[in-house]
């Protein structure tokens, strides 16, 4: 989680919501993600959907199996269907999204029935870092435009 905050951290430095990510298997990062969706000029440029396309490309593979991935941020639907998609085994990630959060916040995606993979999740990892570095973010946001 230490690794995705750092990610985050850049997405902050580079005017973007700061949410980062890395995909890891057996123990070694495979993919590291930050949101970049201002910089790409792409919806779907999230931490989690960089991620793990650069950890896709890593194994030459678009599943997944075996790999955990880290988020700062409770992902939202496009990115929870993404790990299930990519078939990633357990997701861990920080702080909660009360607006858009799909495992937790605003719907349990992850627990539906339906879906032909199943990904266990826990939240609240380094919560208190996340946070902090949000608010920090959309405070600037807030400043700036008050200016």
């Amino acid at each position: 989680m230490v690794e995705a905050m750092h990610m985050a951290r850049l997405a902050f430095d580079n005017d973007e919501v700061p949410v980062g990510a890395i995909v890891v298997n057996n123990g070694e990062i495979i993919g590291r993600g930050f949101n970049q969706v201002i910089l790409k000029n792409s919806i779907s440029s999230h931490a989690e959907i960089n991620a793990i396309n650069q950890a896709s490309q890593f194994i030459k593979n678009y599943r997944l199996k075996g790999c955990e991935i880290y988020v700062t941020l409770e992902p939202c639907h496009m990115c929870a269907k993404a790990i299930v998609d990519a078939r990633i085994d357990s997701l861990y990630f920080g702080a909660n999204e009360p607006k858009t959060g799909a495992i937790q916040s605003i719907d349990q995606f992850l627990e539906r029935d339906d879906l032909n993979h199943k990904v266990i999740f826990s939240g609240g990892h380094m919560q208190e870092q996340s946070s902090r570095l949000l608010k920090k973010f959309f405070q600037s946001k807030r400043n700036n435009r008050d200016s």
